[in-house]
């Protein structure tokens, strides 16, 4: 079993960048001055030649990506989500799905754990955009060993990638020597016949957290780390739906349009039961210490537990 790691999935991103630029000499990095911030300055300092800095003009940054993998480049482009996906969603649709590029998105500091940056920075409406865009895989890794895979997955995939990633350090989950990643399939963590908890990003932790100790009431929930938001993995949702009855679904992003609605569509159209959304209930942030407003949102594992107890009715 390799190590317990406690990190950020942004610097796991870093990391990932500059390990597969090693053997590949495609992949190249652009960033909106904002590397120190999304860790993509690790590979700056390894491959300055292959690193370019487009200063604070995403729509731009996406432009020269769309040119560079026109030329057969990978570009990586990264910046906050609020920036990456939404001031740039028009240049991601237009020159980067329509044309189905071969650009990975990154979007950082996404969700109301970007904490004091605040209500304009903690962007939770990334996933509901990039899921819009036909052809675009979008993934939300839990951790770092995940990020790792993640971003090796998405450098292999050909066609365009949004890769969101946290600015919190969390605990390593998928750290069992068994672990594999695969895009569109979901890993269950727990296994459970009495309901299921489908979490993603962040709160695949917190979910773990909430689980473990519903256990140890005698309450046995199934739980999927749901790493793929698009394409989902319908397959591992239905059986869910089928065995267990119920499903909770938890996600650090506005319950309308990401895993929650992802989940309950599924279910809806080939098998249904009744989905319950733990996420921010469309509603803005506000600043404040990161772990203070996850807990204050209902993203934390008290609530995803005491949210199981009240939809099994105990």
């Amino acid at each position: 079993m390799a190590e317990m790691v406690k990190k950020a999935t942004r610097e796991s991103f870093g990391e990932a960048l500059t390990m597969l630029a090693e053997t590949n000499p495609d992949i190249v990095v652009l960033d909106a001055d904002l590397a120190e911030a999304t860790k993509t300055c690790i590979f700056e300092k390894k491959y300055p030649e292959r690193f370019i800095d487009c200063g604070i003009a995403e729509s731009n940054m996406i432009g020269i990506a769309a040119g560079l993998a026109a030329c057969g480049k990978i570009p990586f482009a990264a910046s906050f989500a609020m920036f990456s996906a939404g001031r740039a969603f028009e240049q991601v649709r237009n020159s980067v799905g329509y044309p189905h590029l071969n650009v990975k998105i990154a979007g950082s500091h996404a969700g109301i754990s970007t904490g004091e940056d605040g209500a304009t920075h903690q962007c939770c409406e990334d996933i509901a955009l990039m899921r819009t865009i036909p052809g675009m895989v979008v993934l939300n890794p839990a951790d770092h060993y995940e990020m790792l895979a993640a971003v090796k997955a998405a450098a292999q995939h050909n066609g365009p990638v949004y890769i969101r990633l946290g600015r919190l350090a969390v605990e390593s989950v998928n750290n069992n020597d068994d672990y594999k990643f695969e895009i569109g399939k979901g890993i269950t963590l727990r296994q459970g016949e009495d309901i299921t908890v489908i979490a993603t990003g962040l709160m695949v932790g917190e979910a773990l957290k909430a689980v473990d100790s519903l256990a140890a009431q005698g309450v046995h929930a199934r739980l999927i780390d749901m790493h793929t938001i698009k394409p989902l993995d319908e397959e591992l949702v239905r059986k869910a739906a089928k065995e267990t009855g119920r499903i909770v679904t938890v996600e650090e992003h506005n319950i309308i349009g990401g895993l929650g609605e992802a989940v309950a569509a599924c279910v809806t159209e080939s098998c249904p039961v009744p989905v319950t959304r733990i996420g921010v209930n469309d509603v803005f942030g506000h600043s404040g210490p990161a772990v203070d407003l996850l807990k204050e949102f209902g993203l934390c594992a008290e609530n995803i537990e005491a949210t199981v107890k009240k939809v099994l009715g105990k």
